[in-house]
């Protein structure tokens, strides 16, 4: 059978065009494909998806299927970090952290409760390598696969997510274990007030070192 392979960003330079076609057996899946193209994906964790559905290693594939190779997000980092005024597509911030190597996935999203709305402000020249820096940390200490966190500023309407953090890693207990330290610690680090109908919210005096 012929499966349509699509080549992004690194992958699409390294081979000097945007897709392939790979011919391989009956009964084949993502992984047989993957190892076709393992020279050219050499060094690369990549997000696959085929036709357009993120999908894992052992995924059947059948003829005509188009299968993307998708070089990591955010600039080439396994570490993903948001700041901003728009709604938060919490699809995109999973999708983030999709990893070959990942058995679990974790995903925490912070919503605004009990209020019409909430209002947030940061300062963002601060607070975005704060993120990173939060997630990066978090991502070698549990041994993650690769973690992403987005936060929102301005106004944050009920039921509307102000933070989302998600955390891909071989096992559970660690992908569950990072996304806690992740959003504890953008709780507590990052320079981003909430306002309540009724005044700002007391926080927590950020350590220095």
């Amino acid at each position: 059978m012929r499966v349509r392979v699509r080549l992004f960003a690194q992958l699409r330079e390294r081979a000097g065009r945007d897709e392939l076609w790979l011919d391989l057996p009956e009964g084949a899946r993502v992984s047989d494909a993957l190892a076709e193209v393992s020279e050219l994906a050499a060094g690369l964790p990549l997000v696959l998806a085929v036709n357009r559905d993120y999908a894992k290693p052992d995924r059947a594939l059948a003829t005509g299927d188009e299968l993307a190779l998708v070089p990591p997000v955010s600039g080439g980092a396994a570490v993903s970090a948001l700041l901003t005024a728009e709604p938060i597509d919490e699809a995109a911030v999973r999708a983030a952290v999709s990893d070959p190597r990942a058995g679990a996935v974790v995903v925490f999203s912070g919503v605004t409760r009990d209020v019409e709305a909430l209002e947030y402000e940061a300062y963002a020249e601060m607070a975005r390598p704060r993120l990173e820096a939060i997630a990066a940390e978090a991502r070698a200490r549990h041994g993650l696969c690769a973690v992403a966190v987005a936060h929102r500023t301005g106004r944050v309407t009920l039921s509307e997510p102000s933070v989302v953090v998600a955390v891909s890693a071989p096992h559970r207990a660690e992908a569950f274990a990072g996304a806690r330290e992740v959003i504890d610690r953008v709780k507590a680090e990052a320079p981003i007030w909430k306002r309540e109908p009724d005044g700002w919210v007391k926080g927590t005096v950020p350590t220095t070192s």
